[in-house]
């Protein structure tokens, strides 16, 4: 009888915004304008990272490649979800939606471990500056950014099998906006709880491993700092981390309220606006963050406006 019971789904409603009908277009142009903010505010810094060679650093390298990967995450999610806040009738694929999962995933993991590299890069620039280029050499970048990638990638192709194994029940119906684990996860007909505790370990490795590997770095990096003589000096070193402590503490804050704890804990309404902010917001404020707080980015887009501006001029 509970084989009779189940229908094979093909297609998923996404019901994320549904009660919110009245805002729905106010909603649709906030997000596009967000999003177009975002793809610009990126694709300027790896614009401006790859024309100055003053920013041809290891350090720059990480950021150029965390923009790139940023500009990925969000056109996974970010265009389907404004595309569904215009239709009547909001849906995905089956197949699509494991697509989606999968990149989603896959792209946020390896933000996670290209945080935590970030990191490491500071401690070394900080910690042991001499050697800095031997240590944080080309192949030594190449190598890490290939490793977080891998397995980024390689943790999300398991949770995509540990997910879309499931017999889904006849409700396609997902209570969110995009092809999140827990809401998708929810539908299942059989017994999650044994995939969900693989799923929140997982969760622990991908997020709290990188995060106290941050955190080793930053005490190391602060003993150092206090021992330089001159208040100038400490300031300036500290100024090179404030950029990738932000990004460190939103990052980690939102996807940690969302995939280490319970999913018996799971609340539609408040994760969906936290849901928004690691997927709409967050992804723009790195850029911005990088911008703004950074001399060397800001006085090398300086150098390129006018660069650009006088050759036209000419």
């Amino acid at each position: 009888m509970r084989r009779q019971n189940q229908s094979v789904v093909t297609e998923f409603i996404l019901i994320g915004f549904s009660n919110l009908e009245n805002l729905q277009s106010l909603l649709f142009f906030i997000f596009l304008l967000v999003y177009l903010t975002t793809l610009m505010a990126n694709l300027t810094i790896m614009t401006v990272i790859r024309l100055d060679r003053t920013l041809h650093t290891p350090m720059y390298f990480f950021l150029f490649i965390l923009s790139c990967s940023e500009t990925c995450y969000t056109l996974v999610i970010v265009p389907k979800m404004l595309a569904n806040l215009l239709s009547t009738y909001p849906s995905i694929s089956f197949s699509g939606c494991a697509a989606q999962m999968y990149f989603f995933v896959g792209l946020a993991c390896t933000n996670c471990f290209l945080i935590a590299v970030m990191g490491y890069d500071r401690y070394v620039a900080i910690c042991n500056p001499l050697n800095y280029m031997i240590i944080v050499s080309k192949a030594t970048c190449m190598q890490l950014i290939l490793a977080s990638s891998f397995c980024g990638f390689l943790i999300s192709m398991v949770v995509n099998i540990l997910v879309f194994s499931l017999p889904f029940c006849a409700s396609n119906r997902i209570n969110h906006f995009f092809c999140d684990i827990f809401p998708v996860l929810k539908l299942g007909c059989t017994d999650t709880n044994l995939k969900e505790m693989t799923i929140f370990l997982l969760s622990i490795l991908v997020l709290l491993v990188p995060f106290v590997l941050i955190f080793i770095s930053y005490v190391f990096i602060v003993s150092t700092i206090l021992k330089i003589s001159s208040l100038e000096g400490q300031c300036k070193a500290f100024a090179t981390c404030a950029s990738h402590l932000t990004v460190v503490i939103v990052h980690y804050g939102c996807a940690s309220f969302i995939y280490l704890r319970p999913t018996a804990l799971y609340s539609s309404d408040k994760d969906l606006l936290v849901a928004v902010t690691y997927t709409v917001i967050t992804p723009l404020l790195n850029p911005l963050v990088y911008t703004l707080r950074n001399k060397e980015v800001k006085v090398a887009l300086r150098k390129i406006v006018s660069r650009y501006s006088f050759s036209k001029i000419v």
